[in-house]
């Protein structure tokens, strides 16, 4: 995870994580997406953020099924020390995923 400057955007930085290609669920997919999300929250306390937002990484081009990719973001996430953690996610379809992962 690298960050950016925030550019254009709202936001005084971008960090910026590549998640795992699905293929499968055999190869390590899982512990890689789960991975992308705690480097992610460690290059924000680093940098002293309060926030930040997910997308559902590696939900689009990457094949990775958001019924399989919810419960592992959520899970990474939940032991975060930033003020908030927060899934902008693409559809109702992600959102209920997301949802019924955080319980």
């Amino acid at each position: 995870a690298k960050p950016t400057t925030g550019g254009d955007l709202p936001a005084r930085w971008v960090i910026h994580t590549v998640g795992p290609v699905w293929r499968g669920g055999d190869h390590r997919e899982r512990e890689l997406l789960a991975s992308c999300h705690r480097r992610t929250l460690e290059v924000a306390g680093e940098l002293g953020a309060r926030s930040v937002s997910f997308p559902a990484i590696s939900c689009g081009i990457y094949g990775f099924p958001v019924e399989e990719a919810a419960p592992v973001a959520v899970t990474a996430v939940r032991t975060h020390t930033l003020d908030l953690v927060r899934f902008v996610l693409f559809d109702d379809a992600a959102y209920e995923a997301f949802a019924a992962a955080a319980g």
